[in-house]
């Protein structure tokens, strides 16, 4: 089997594909308040993605994670899920989500098949919430979590930004409340992507000072535990929760690097912290046979950068948000 493989020797497994900009929040570290979302035809059709899904497994990937804006947003998602799921060498199908929906759809994810959830969740204040994200809509998320929690998902966890002289002086609420509700919790330094109207540099906070501010309470012992990301973990003595840390400017994961995302409109984005990429719809949409678009793949992933390069003292360089760029 034809294997993707970049010049730098790493084996593409894990594909993140983004089925929809919209978003019913605004968190300000992923887009503006006044965005402008896509118009419907120029988003991948759930039989676009599929062919891609089938494409990507075709050449070694075994992990695809759906992402946004938000995921649920996309109406019948749990069908295309299902359809993902059930394609030939796809071992797992996670989500990244913010929570507000899942009231309503835990239970349709769960029975598609879903593996693994990660909520996004940066601050348990209400007020906070709604300043943060611009939506007062922090009891969905709530909800949300303890509706997931009813089903038996390999895991649930929650993803936290965290930026100085905003929400670090949650990192100990938000750590109990994993602790409390038996899920795990990753804490992510912001990455510089679009212009969010403060500086980066003042607001940086890196995983290790979250990590000792952590260990003032409760030890923390590495953890051979991985899920396929960036992610490295720890565990706390007698707790089930896992914490784990997502560090693009402390730590560089780059070397290990094993994935790449498709945004909502097709283009392979092949690195976080780079502009290169392809645009895989057009050639779909210009008719071309699974043999070229296989090549195409294949031939794509030689452009992938051996690391990214964030600098908090320049300019924004990535000037598409997170929203555009697929979690």
């Amino acid at each position: 089997m034809k294997q993707l493989i970049d010049p730098f020797g790493r084996k593409i497994e894990y594909l993140r594909i983004s089925v929809t900009d919209r978003c019913d929040l605004r968190c300000s570290y992923c887009m503006s308040e006044d965005v402008e979302f896509l118009p419907r035809q120029d988003i991948l059709s759930f039989e676009e993605i599929l062919r891609l899904a089938k494409s990507f497994a075709q050449l070694g990937v075994s992990k695809i994670r759906i992402t946004g804006g938000e995921p649920l947003m996309r109406k019948k998602l749990p069908e295309l899920i299902a359809s993902i799921k059930a394609i030939e060498g796809i071992k797992e199908v996670v989500i990244t989500t913010n929570g507000t929906l899942l009231t309503q759809y835990a239970k349709p994810l769960y029975e598609a098949g879903l593996s693994r959830l990660n909520i996004s969740l940066d601050t348990l204040i209400p007020e906070r919430f709604q300043q943060l994200t611009r939506r007062d809509r922090l009891q969905a998320v709530l909800d949300g979590i303890a509706e997931a929690k009813k089903y038996p998902f390999d895991s649930i966890k929650l993803n936290a930004v965290v930026m100085k002289g905003m929400n670090d002086d949650e990192i100990i609420a938000l750590t109990d409340y994993a602790i409390d509700n038996d899920i795990d919790i990753t804490f992510i330094e912001e990455m510089p992507l679009g212009e969010v109207g403060y500086d980066r540099s003042v607001t940086f906070l890196s995983s290790a000072d979250i990590k000792a501010v952590i260990e003032e309470k409760y030890p923390l012992k590495a953890s051979s535990y991985k899920t396929g990301g960036p992610a490295v973990y720890s565990s706390i003595e007698d707790q089930k929760t896992r914490i784990g840390f997502i560090s693009p400017h402390s730590n560089n994961f780059c070397s290990d690097c094993n994935r790449v995302r498709i945004t909502a409109v097709g283009r392979l984005l092949l690195c976080l912290g780079n502009e290169n990429s392809q645009d895989l719809r057009t050639i779909m949409r210009a008719g071309c046979s699974d043999e070229k678009l296989t090549q195409h793949l294949i031939s794509a992933l030689q452009l992938k950068p051996e690391k990214h390069d964030f600098n908090l003292a320049e300019e924004v360089q990535i000037l598409r948000f997170m929203s555009h760029t697929g979690g």
